[in-house]
């Protein structure tokens, strides 16, 4: 199952670097060592390379992994396993081709796969999820402590205070860490994990077709403290989600062992399925049931920003980048079927459209015309860049990976925004109503600019708690308070995403309350919820606001 994005060759959680990704790399016949055996409580895999890891053929926990001599899994007596275990499965094992061992877990309508092959220090793992009979929204692998730092945004201390949800936490210097901040969109990794000079544990993630949220959700990766930490694939991530969960057969996901380099190219799956298609695995599509999409450019597209195009239906999920110098895109790998095609400038769904997809043909798009982007009008004034992010706001550059109270970010507060001479660093990236509510902007008109009705737009990335932006005028003209969009009911901005439902609320201001020369515009977070106070009150990121 190929991936579904070209590789970013970004350096992921570790200093190390590069990544070329290839499932089907050939390996010997049989390693010497390789195989496995039954010590009466696991089945015991010997990769025969260095790894040796144990199953339990009662419940399927993979209950062992030692590397090179050192056993590295689990914390707190618990197993690394689906959820936090099955229970009672039934566990068979195999070797259904030459060099490889199969280890088949069954629990109710949920089939979970490890596979090993010889020589290689890696387990594939498959989750085959049909229905929602089985809670099964990831795969946890458990660390043991002390092997690995706990230096990084999405680790801490048990010494650290808790400041929201036993999940966000503050240093004594006002620093806060999470095992949300991760700081990584799915598009932008292929790996991750934890390293050092000795040993490294990596999950390669899967090419995420049965998983739901797009090319840019930010999902659980890691988490790391003094008493263990975890490595995680997420089959459906419902924290900020923004569509609803697919079902299917998830993987290959790949625990991958190294001597402290990243992995290497016998870790993933996309080049060749050759071997996996050969293991009889329930709800896998190998190449030849696949389609793909090749698109011979977009036209009207603004050169500083990159473009992504997804496809999307109830099934499956993919994405592809764009050639920044021709604009043109592949998206190998497709299950056959009909898809609404987005075209994302930055993260803002600037285009969209319906396209079949056919097993064994390539679909060819024309030349697709984008006009749907709302940087193409006319505007008055505009803070800010229609981009689907709140990149270049107070304070954008660290709500990623860290809390919104730490102690690095800017006053949320600000001084009146001031048309003209201000500057999109000094209009906060988040509003919230029991923080900085009632946030000024102060512009200037002509006496033509002023004789119309005006329209103001105001783009927001997500919400909670049902915020959403009212305005006020001058101090004589407030508007309705707009219905509130759909967007995730879960927390977002406190735990390292701004990404939602964009939504762009408008508003017809009548030119009878605009003013020749100085003018002043108050927005105010407005819900019929509570939320949970401070930061977790009604709030939304902003993407741009302007008027037109």
């Amino acid at each position: 199952m190929p991936l579904d994005s070209p590789l970013s060759r970004r350096t992921v959680l570790s200093s190390a670097a590069g990544l070329a990704l290839a499932l089907a790399t050939p390996t010997p016949a049989s390693a010497a060592g390789f195989g496995h055996t039954d010590d009466g409580t696991n089945y015991v895999v010997d990769t025969g390379a260095g790894l040796v890891f144990k199953v339990n053929h009662s419940n399927g926990d993979l209950s062992s992994f030692v590397y090179n001599g050192v056993e590295h899994q689990g914390y707190d007596g618990k197993n690394s396993h689906i959820e936090s275990g099955l229970g009672a499965s039934t566990v068979t094992v195999s070797t259904p081709a030459t060099g490889v061992v199969l280890i088949k877990v069954v629990h109710g309508t949920l089939i979970h796969y490890y596979a090993a092959r010889s020589g290689q220090n890696n387990i594939y793992l498959f989750t085959y999820k049909p229905d929602t009979s089985v809670t099964a929204s990831r795969y946890i692998a458990r660390l043991k402590p002390g092997i690995f730092p706990t230096t990084y945004p999405d680790t801490w201390s048990n010494s650290d205070t808790v400041i929201e949800s036993a999940d966000v936490f503050a240093k004594a210097d006002g620093t806060t860490r999470s095992k949300h901040f991760s700081n990584l969109r799915t598009i932008d990794y292929d790996y991750f994990g934890f390293s050092t000079s000795a040993a490294s544990v990596w999950v390669v993630r899967s090419s995420k077709e049965k998983d739901s949220g797009g090319p840019f959700i930010r999902q659980l990766l890691r988490h790391g403290n003094e008493s263990g930490a975890g490595l995680y694939e997420h089959l459906y991530y419902a924290e900020g989600q923004t569509e609803a969960e697919r079902f299917g057969l998830h993987g290959p996901y790949v625990l991958a062992f190294t001597d402290g380099a990243a992995p290497t190219s016998a870790v993933s799956g996309r080049d060749n399925t050759a071997w996996i298609d050969a293991l009889g695995l329930t709800g896998w599509t190998g190449a030849g049931g696949r389609g793909r999409i090749v698109g011979n450019g977009l036209a009207g597209r603004d050169s500083s920003y990159a473009y992504v195009v997804g496809l999307s239906n109830s099934e499956a999920q993919y994405w592809a980048k764009v050639d920044a110098a021709t604009g043109k895109y592949a998206v190998p790998g497709v299950l056959p079927g009909t898809y609404t095609l987005t075209v994302y400038k930055g993260e803002l769904a600037v285009h969209t459209q319906d396209v079949t997809v056919t097993a064994g043909d390539a679909t060819t798009l024309h030349t697709i015309t984008i006009a749907g982007d709302p940087a193409a009008d006319t505007a008055v004034w505009r803070i800010g860049d229609w981009n689907g992010t709140p990149a270049g706001f107070k304070n954008a550059s660290l709500v990623t990976h860290a809390h919104p109270s730490d102690s690095r970010a800017a006053a949320w507060t600000a001084g009146p925004y001031v048309i003209g001479s201000s500057t999109a660093s000094d209009w906060p990236a988040y509003q919230f109503k029991e923080i900085n509510q009632g946030l000024r902007i102060s512009f200037t008109l002509t006496e033509a600019q002023a004789a119309v009705d005006r329209t103001l737009r105001i783009g927001i990335t997500s919400a909670k708690a049902n915020g959403r932006p009212q305005i006020t005028v001058n101090d004589t003209w407030t508007s309705e308070i707009p219905a509130a969009a759909a967007e995730p009911s879960t927390r977002t901005l406190t735990v390292g995403s701004y990404r939602g439902n964009n939504h762009t609320y408008t508003y017809v201001i009548p030119a009878g309350r605009l003013l020749p020369g100085t003018n002043t515009l108050r927005i105010d977070a407005a819900s019929g919820s509570a939320g949970g106070g401070g930061y977790l009150s009604p709030s939304y990121g902003f993407d741009a606001l302007d008027l037109l």
